[in-house]
């Protein structure tokens, strides 16, 4: 089996409503989406959501990148993913967001070549996966309202955007957790937007509110102000942005500065590399979540076969889709019950059918 065909098309996806987080707001997300197609007519779909803020990547330099990678993979074959992603760190150094999208697209071949949902093919640990559902930055009040309605929805976890005013951020944390009441999971998010002293303080203070988890309290680099954190903070500590590679993982983990890992496929370069950051992750023991960028269906398809397959990947926020006006995919795609996603019956990622109208006609194609 060989690659034949490789198109790349850009999409733009509207939000439902902004989504604000402490370093600013989104009203839509920019997305590249990638079909291979083999010579034995089996067609893998691929996706990058880019963030210029957490990757410096734009739609734009992912199909530059895209351009020098995909004539290289014209003839090989999508089966040996290991070897095809060396060629691509061979051609290009960093650019996560772009090789994701390949990334993606050579597991769904696999999984549709096994005639078998991917998950099962890559361990099968679970067969649904419980997702939280994200609350943007609005008012404490506001906030509230979005989180009963969430609720009411099914979703049993929420995360919480917070990090722009600690003392706002208290009030948001105080008011959902006495609305919801004490069966719902609370996770934290501040984005990079405190100093390790405004951490510190404001998590003590949270304490009483029994948060699950915080994340990314302050800057990526800031390797010694996470580690004071963790030491100080009676609630456990995720490392988001701080972590994009295995090699990332490995090295704050020896820094005693995580108590858990944010594993973002758009940040670690795909499903290959994000199952590596968990194995060295688990070998700490560390626990490790799976989340996302702006992704569609099809890269949340991604991201919740990989947390179904593997062990470690103890928790989920696998919500981008859902925030998403637009739709990509007609047919297939995990759908969410009750806050868990579940997969189709059908093979590799599961996606059937796409919107022509939304996908358009390819940017590039390479033969």
């Amino acid at each position: 089996m060989g690659i034949k065909q490789i198109e790349v098309y850009m999409v733009t996806l509207k939000y439902k409503e902004p989504f604000r987080i402490a370093p600013g707001a989104s009203t839509e997300s920019r997305n590249v989406i990638l079909k291979i197609l083999t010579d034995y007519n089996v067609i893998g779909w691929g996706e990058s959501s880019p963030s210029k803020r957490v990757t410096g990547e734009t739609p734009e330099t992912v199909i530059e990148v895209l351009d020098k990678i995909a004539p290289k993979l014209i003839g090989m074959c999508p089966l040996r993913i290991e070897q095809d992603m060396e060629i691509m760190d061979s051609l290009v150094k960093g650019n996560p967001a772009a090789k994701v999208a390949i990334d993606i697209a050579l597991h769904d071949i696999l999984g549709k070549t096994c005639r078998k949902p991917l998950y099962r093919i890559m361990g099968g640990y679970r067969t649904e996966v419980l997702t939280d559902l994200t609350l943007s930055i609005k008012s404490p009040k506001e906030m509230v309202k979005d989180a009963v309605k969430a609720v009411r929805k099914g979703f049993k976890a929420l995360k919480v955007k917070v990090g722009v005013n600690p003392n706002e951020d208290f009030e948001r944390i105080k008011l959902i957790r006495e609305t919801v009441g004490s069966q719902i999971q609370i996770r934290i998010d501040a984005n990079q937007g405190w100093t390790p002293k405004q951490a510190i303080e404001t998590l003590k203070k949270m304490e009483k509110f029994d948060i699950q988890f915080a994340e990314q309290p302050v800057p990526a680099e800031d390797t010694r102000g996470l580690r004071e954190v963790k030491k100080n903070s009676p609630i456990p500590i995720m490392a988001d942005e701080s972590v994009h590679s295995p090699e990332d993982a490995l090295r704050l983990i020896q820094a005693e500065a995580v108590d858990l890992i944010n594993i973002k496929l758009m940040k670690s370069g795909g499903i290959l590399k994000g199952r590596k950051i968990a194995e060295i992750a688990e070998a700490a023991g560390v626990p490790c979540m799976i989340g996302c960028m702006g992704e569609s269906e099809i890269g949340i398809a991604a991201g919740t076969h990989l947390a179904a397959a593997t062990k470690n990947i103890q928790y989920a926020d696998l919500d981008s889709d859902i925030l998403i006006k637009d739709k990509l995919v007609k047919k297939g795609g995990t759908k969410v019950k009750n806050s868990m996603r579940i997969f189709p019956k059908e093979n590799g990622l599961g996606i059937k059918e796409v919107n022509e109208q939304i996908l358009g006609k390819p940017k590039m194609i390479y033969k």
